[in-house]
């Protein structure tokens, strides 16, 4: 705790802290009817999955049915859990330190609270008759397959205004963002989707998609093996310098999610996020089924940039594709159908599969098989 706030009170004293040079709100009002991130109420799970897993968009309705949202507010939390520590980028402190740093700091890049233990800590349920559940419009979360071997995936976030996160993509925890933030934070990915909940206050969002056909955000310089990207320093040097000319470029999306109101980030999308008041939100990270080729290429094809699991996980595709063939046989095998479609020319796992059981004399109108886990399933 002392060195925790030693930290805290050295750096002001050295003249650390600068004051957030600018205030985001000219930047963040008339946004532009074409860069508007789409508003609904909400949709429903086919719907996402047909028209939206790959497009960020705001859904105002599901969030205000959590009790969490009805009853968490930073006093509450503080009388609560004052005492609970938590992480705050690299740092971590009691919530009440973090809580009287996050109402007097002036810092240009105030520290986040960002930690992926707070259900734990906190002792939350989460299912549909707890604390919070996730949405339902966005479908099943495929990595639920995994159980308690999965990455981590849902993060308590806290920021005063002003803080937030300069470009990145989400985790999985696959490759650094540099600098992104001071500390690391920021990863790039092309594995799992997210939502993020705003329980209180509002975050402001600037959007760009990604691939072959889109070039990086202006401000943002990616290495030509994609492995490292570089990013300003701070929210306010981007918008200062790069605002204007975002708002201009292809793909463009912003909006603000406001108190009660969730927004998806498709996996593989940039994303700029700035607190305007103090803020309190929780966001989760999952693969939709729709995303389910894509996810199947990441763990196969870049095993070097998968992080995020347990030391006992030494191969990520092949658990999630055990797992996944145990309790959805024939979404796994249209996955891998649509990987090959994506990919040719690299032997589908079920084509192996397949041979493996027809050498060892299986009938292949019934046949067993495993992706190296002990509990092999029946397809029919």
């Amino acid at each position: 705790m002392a060195r925790f706030l030693a930290f805290y009170v050295l750096g002001r004293a050295q003249g650390a802290t600068l004051a957030f040079s600018i205030s985001p709100i000219p930047y963040t009002t008339n946004i532009p009817s074409a860069n508007a991130i789409p508003r609904f109420s909400n949709l429903d799970a086919g719907e996402f999955k047909s028209n939206w897993a790959d497009k960020p968009f705001i859904a105002t309705e599901p969030v205000r049915q959590w009790p969490c949202f009805q009853k968490w507010s930073t006093d509450a939390l503080l009388k609560k859990y004052g005492d609970t520590v938590f992480r705050a980028e690299a740092v971590d402190w009691p919530l009440r330190i973090y809580m009287e740093y996050m109402s007097n700091n002036e810092d240009e890049s105030p520290l986040y609270l960002f930690d992926c233990s707070f259900v734990e800590k906190m002792d939350l349920k989460v299912r549909s008759d707890g604390d919070y559940w996730p949405p339902e419009c966005f479908g099943e979360d495929l990595f639920d397959v995994l159980g308690e071997q999965r990455p981590d995936r849902r993060w308590l976030i806290l920021g005063g205004a002003g803080s937030g996160s300069s470009y990145h993509k989400d985790p999985n925890a696959t490759r650094r963002v540099f600098p992104a933030d001071r500390y690391g934070q920021n990863w790039t990915n092309k594995l799992t989707s997210a939502w993020n909940a705003v329980l209180r206050g509002s975050k402001y969002w600037v959007m760009f998609p990604s691939g072959p056909s889109h070039s990086a955000p202006p401000g943002v310089y990616v290495s030509e093996d994609q492995s490292e990207v570089t990013s300003p320093l701070s929210i306010a040097e981007w918008l200062l310098n790069f605002h204007a000319e975002a708002r201009k470029s292809p793909g463009c999306v912003e909006g603000i999610c406001n108190e009660g109101e969730v927004l998806h980030v498709p996996s593989g999308w940039w994303h700029l996020v700035v607190n305007l008041s103090p803020s309190i939100a929780v966001t989760q990270n999952f693969v939709p089924e729709a995303h389910l080729a894509n996810a199947l290429g990441f763990l196969r094809d870049k095993p070097e940039q998968v992080s995020g699991f347990g030391n006992d996980v030494k191969d990520p595709y092949s658990l999630f594709t055990a797992r996944l063939g145990d309790t959805h046989p024939a979404l796994l095998e249209g996955g891998l159908a649509e990987l090959e479609r994506l990919q040719p020319g690299k032997k589908r796992k079920w084509d192996e599969l397949v041979e493996m059981n027809g050498e060892n004399g299986a009938k292949s109108k019934d046949f067993c098989f495993g992706f190296g886990d002990d509990d092999d399933a029946e397809v029919p």
